[in-house]
């Protein structure tokens, strides 16, 4: 009994407090995002083995700062492209979605009548509403901008002190260990999942923008950046990503090659980059249930919307290892893998 209400209570805490938890979630993704980065952009340098930090740590932390700079720079590239190119792509959407909701009527009314399928107006969903709807959940994390840009520097702030806090908060030298082995393994983790998937994302998004362009689909970085954004969304985001543009370009084009294009590029690059590639990198780290994953996405996805499928995965990743660490919750890891195999126990 007492288990259900701690639920509850977790459940409410969540909902209650997802204004303040959001910004710090994803002030926590891009802080991460930004580590990872420089992490292997690192790996890149030379003096980067625990050797050469010894003999030479005026060189070895000057590549460190270098890796850092570069991936702040990056990060802001992005941000400032998106803001240059894509934001004012999505005005132009905005436009034109009534001239679009207006073309999917007509082409329910086409179904109608070649296929004998009855449609009328009101069973086709309203694309204004849904954007507006998605468009109030972004503006929302817009204005939490400057809540997560506080957040971000105080993290970077505390990150260089985090060791010898950690350390001072257990004295225990065995729970040390094993606790400083939980974060390390979800810090290690976290890492590769969120680089790899990044850079797979964004990959596969570039990709998708020079096909779609190609064959002449309009609003081709819009597709391309919704792409990109719902590749961090499991399974579900690969059919938005793909059922949007070709949806888009059946009710636009006057023929069915540019659909048939669409399709198959868009589900072509889905399966090599999503299937095949990133199993491969990320397989081994992940190894989680695509069931546990689904119910995963539902679950945050009814608690904080688009923002909870979206970092889903994350979290799951983090619940995965730390049950895996103790006796009394390593059943749930187990019931999380794919195949019953989980991370070693550190009991040194």
């Amino acid at each position: 009994m007492n288990g259900i209400i701690l639920f509850v209570a977790l459940i409410l805490f969540l909902w209650l407090g997802r204004s303040i938890l959001i910004p710090l979630l994803v002030a926590t993704f891009l802080w991460y995002l930004i580590n990872a980065t420089a992490t292997y952009v690192r790996k890149l340098f030379p003096f980067n083995s625990d050797n050469a930090r010894a003999t030479r740590p005026i060189v070895a932390r000057t590549f460190d700062w270098t890796s850092n700079i570069l991936a702040v720079l990056a990060m802001c590239g992005l941000m400032y492209f998106f803001a240059t190119q894509i934001q004012p792509m999505f005005r132009e959407l905005l436009i034109a979605l009534p001239e679009l909701q207006h073309k999917f009527v007509q082409f329910g009314n086409y179904l109608s009548q070649s296929v004998g399928l009855h449609f009328d107006a009101s069973m086709i969903p309203n694309i204004a509403n849904i954007a507006a709807g998605i468009g109030a959940s972004v503006a929302g994390l817009v204005t939490s901008t400057g809540m997560i840009l506080i957040y971000m520097i105080f993290m970077f702030v505390e990150q260089s002190t985090f060791n010898k806090k950690f350390s001072a908060l257990i004295p225990n030298k065995k729970e040390y260990k094993k606790a400083r082995y939980i974060v390390d393994s979800i810090d290690d983790n976290m890492k590769k999942y969120l680089f790899m998937k990044t850079l797979l994302s964004g990959i596969t998004g570039v990709l998708s923008y020079f096909w779609l362009q190609m064959i002449g689909v309009e609003f081709a970085g819009i597709w391309a950046f919704i792409v990109f954004i719902t590749s961090y969304i499991p399974t579900i985001g690969a059919i938005i990503a793909c059922a949007l543009p070709i949806l888009y370009s059946l009710v636009t084009a006057p023929s069915l090659q540019q659909p048939l294009l669409t399709a198959a590029g868009l589900i072509a690059l889905q399966i090599i980059f999503g299937n095949i590639l990133e199993p491969k990198l990320t397989g081994k780290t992940l190894n989680l249930s695509t069931l546990a994953i689904l119910i995963n996405l539902v679950f945050w996805g009814m608690i904080w919307g688009v923002a909870g499928m979206f970092f889903s995965v994350p979290l799951l990743v983090a619940i995965f290892i730390i049950t895996a660490q103790f006796d009394s919750t390593r059943w749930i890891a187990v019931l999380l893998s794919a195949d019953g195999k989980i991370p070693d126990k550190s009991d040194e």
